[in-house]
């Protein structure tokens, strides 16, 4: 994909967008954001969903409700005119493809919640980067004349767009009626639509969220259009029409003023041949991955093909390297230590073929997994055991410093990355760490005993010949020396 140069970066372009946030995580936002995006879709509207802060669960939910693929956006990763360059990059601007109609932003947390008691990285910095309208989902179960205090507290707190309100979790009639005549009545802040209680949520959760859009057979459904997913997804467009004015939620994006262009937000695609040829595993194990950092791939030269652990289909002979991502490979354990693919992983690693693991892609390459006291073999690359947990063993932004030589990252650099996991590695012989988090949990997670040899706190990475294996997920663009030496290691691995 090209990149395109503004003739004229004063030029202004008109770009409906909102932003769907919240007081705090659990409060409504997820659902609001999903059922406004298959409504507009449903509607006939090109929709292009975004979500803010580290997520490939939300975003791959948004995804499928849009039909088109979502986009994360976060301050931590990128600086705000690098985040408005990506931001106009995916909605077409500036090329020749045809922007959306209207961009829809999912917030994380609540609506000022960020690093620090400054706020830094919040969904509110986003807004303000992308001086987008804000329309707020706020759960008001117990609570009437209140809400207008918060919605005024919100709107004065920080300079932001605050456009809107949905009441979530009304009681009854009495209890919505009382709650929007007083935000009306103490504020200038529309009441947009008020959803009464859910008996059941349409959609369901699991450990880390909302559940995977991926069936439990295993198998990754065509598109990721499952239908009995979309069905619930329908259903939540059905509940948001019949109690949302979706035409003033509409408004509300198209208040959004005209965004100056940006300059190009990648790179033009280098052109060295031979393009070495990196498989990465996409199935229902393994989806965590974010479109630009296989982008990024591509770009720096490398022919990308899609594999999957969970198939008995052989794989391509002719593969330069191996990108394993993050997932769900706990629920699938079973069927993975049963794949034929295991041990080609394997005499791939001992081939010295360049291998980069993240998270769930890391377990992988443990000699097990272990989930309620019972083992599944795995590949078998480290002497360790992930061990999965009834609590998150890391959760959070990451910054790693690079301890050790390896093809991937040179030493010394500091990487910016995320890390979400309810596993931890046991040390099965000793191991050696090539990162070293601050903050962050890394490999130790968080046990009260792990015997010798077992890594410390923020310690996290693990190296054997050009195998390496994180908890830490990058976001390419944030690493940009990744991509390249992940192909460079490739190609040379190819000449070999």
């Amino acid at each position: 994909m090209p990149s395109h140069t503004p003739a004229d970066l004063s030029t202004l372009f008109a770009m409906p967008r909102l932003v769907i946030s919240g007081l705090s995580g659990g409060g409504g936002k997820t659902l609001v954001a999903l059922g406004l995006s298959r409504s507009l879709t449903r509607r006939g509207l090109a929709v292009k969903p975004c979500k803010k802060g580290p997520d490939y669960i939300d975003a791959a939910w948004l995804a499928l409700a849009c039909g088109r693929t979502a986009t994360n956006l976060d301050p931590f990763f990128l600086s705000d005119e690098r985040l408005r360059a990506l931001f106009f990059h995916v909605c077409g601007m500036g090329s020749e493809k045809t922007p959306p109609a209207v961009a829809l932003i999912e917030g994380n947390r609540g609506l000022y919640d960020g690093r620090d008691v400054a706020g830094s990285c919040s969904t509110a910095a986003l807004a303000r980067i992308l001086d987008a309208p804000i329309l707020l989902a706020l759960n008001i179960t117990k609570m009437t004349r209140t809400a207008a205090a918060i919605v005024a507290g919100l709107a004065q707190f920080e300079p932001v767009r605050l456009g809107g309100v949905i009441l979530n979790q009304t009681g009854s009639s009495r209890h919505a009626t009382l709650a929007r005549q007083a935000i009306e009545t103490y504020t200038d802040i529309p009441v947009l639509g008020e959803l009464p209680r859910l008996k059941e949520n349409p959609i369901p959760e699991r450990h880390m969220g909302l559940v995977s859009i991926h069936n439990e057979s295993g198998e990754a459904t065509a598109s990721c259009a499952d239908q009995t997913l979309l069905q619930s997804l329908d259903k939540l467009a059905d509940f948001l029409e019949a109690h949302v004015d979706i035409d003033a939620v509409l408004t509300l994006a198209h208040s959004a003023p005209a965004m100056p262009a940006q300059a190009p937000f990648w790179k033009e695609s280098l052109a060295d041949t031979p393009r070495p040829r990196i498989g990465f595993v996409r199935d229902a194990a393994l989806w965590f991955y974010y479109e630009e950092n296989l982008e990024a791939l591509r770009r720096a030269g490398a022919e990308l093909v899609e594999l999957s652990l969970l198939s008995d289909a052989p794989w391509d002979k002719g593969l330069d390297g191996l990108y394993l991502g993050g997932g769900f490979p706990e629920m699938l354990a079973q069927r993975l230590s049963q794949s034929p693919h295991l041990a080609t992983i394997r005499a791939f690693s001992l081939d010295g073929m360049p291998l980069y693991a993240e998270c769930g892609g890391f377990m992988i390459l443990c000699e097990s997994l272990r989930i309620n006291g019972h083992d599944y073999p795995m590949s078998g690359l480290f002497p360790a055991r992930a061990e999965f947990c009834s609590r998150p063993q890391g959760l959070g932004y990451v910054e790693a410093t690079v301890l050790k030589e390896n093809p991937f990252h040179p030493v010394g650099a500091v990487l910016r990355g995320h890390e979400f996991h309810y596993s931890r590695c046991v040390a099965l012989d000793t191991l050696v760490p090539t990162l070293q988090l601050c903050p962050g949990t890394g490999m130790s997670g968080t046990p009260d005993k792990l015997p010798k040899g077992s890594l410390l706190q923020g310690q996290d990475g693990l190296l054997v010949r050009n195998t390496f294996a994180a908890y830490t997920h990058l976001f390419a663009p944030a690493v940009p020396h990744w991509a390249s030496a992940f192909v460079r290691a490739c190609r040379a691995f190819a000449q070999k």
